[in-house]
């Protein structure tokens, strides 16, 4: 079979052509004063060689430089990925602190009476059982706390101390249904008994006549009778007012103002007469029922 085109010079041959080729056209420009013109024709003709000869190279560069800096990209964005969940997690810190901070400034800034010593505490336990609402606090009697100790938090009064350990001790919170604090109303001075009800969002006025001029949104101070709770302070807000002729008394219904059901930090108060060093000084009246 004959092929379609005849054989060329063997690449020996062609090679040998080249090079003399190219010595010729070195002489030529070197020798030829007026070859200066033909130059950059020549020049235009080899540039898509060298264009072509360069390509590999160029290509492999930039091939190595895009997976370089994608790897660099994905190197970088992984450490500020990291770096804002640390951040994101240190402000959540932050706010939380910042929240605390908040929460004790309410509590040193809580309108005391100045010849009251406070001192601030914190929940350590809550009571599990359900009749029973008591609190384990981080202090105790080398604290100077005592029994009967009155016990508040930023918005009113939270109950009172009454089992003392070295380290620790216990609050039984007006919600009790053993607890009973004396009040006055702020409006009108009346005076009541305000007892747990077992809820925490609910106090009751007890034996409270039909007669008695209590509304809804009267304000509840503790009125210092019996002297376990220091005067003023507030209590609870009325609620609920139910006149029902047919029982001998009202029912009166108050929400009390300590947020009994999320408290953390906690103030303990000592009268001017009851001094922390006082430690085994007999307790003063109790309010418990």
């Amino acid at each position: 079979m004959t092929p379609l085109f005849a054989n060329g010079p063997a690449l020996q041959t062609r090679a040998l052509f080249a090079v003399l080729l190219a010595f010729v056209v070195m002489f030529l420009d070197h020798r030829v004063e007026g070859f200066d013109r033909v130059r950059p024709y020549l020049n235009s003709v080899v540039s898509p060689i060298i264009y072509a000869a360069n390509f590999p190279q160029k290509f492999f560069n930039w091939s190595s430089e895009s997976l370089s800096s994608r790897s660099d990209l994905l190197a970088e964005n992984q450490r500020l990925r990291e770096s804002y969940l640390v951040l994101n997690e240190r402000i959540q810190r932050m706010e939380f602190i910042q929240r605390e901070n908040d929460r004790l400034r309410a509590l040193l800034d809580s309108p005391l009476r100045q010849d009251f010593r406070k001192m601030v505490t914190e929940v350590m336990a809550v009571e599990n059982n359900p009749t029973s609402h008591q609190l384990v606090l981080n202090r105790g009697i080398a604290d100077g706390v005592f029994e009967g100790q009155p016990v508040l938090d930023e918005n009113g009064i939270v109950g009172q101390i009454t089992e003392v350990s070295r380290t620790t001790s216990r609050v039984l919170l007006i919600t009790d249904h053993t607890h009973a604090i004396p009040v006055r109303i702020e409006r009108n001075q009346v005076r009541s008994i305000a007892v747990g009800s077992g809820s925490l969002s609910r106090l009751e006025l007890a034996y409270v006549p039909h007669s008695t001029d209590i509304r809804e949104g009267d304000i509840l101070l503790s009125s210092g009778l019996g002297q376990r709770y220091p005067e003023g302070y507030p209590v609870a807000q009325v609620t609920s007012v139910i006149s029902n002729e047919g029982q001998r008394f009202a029912r009166i219904i108050a929400r009390p103002f300590a947020q009994l059901d999320r408290v953390r930090y906690l103030l303990l108060l000592w009268p001017p007469q009851k001094r922390p060093t006082d430690k085994h000084q007999t307790p003063m009246a109790s309010g418990v029922k």
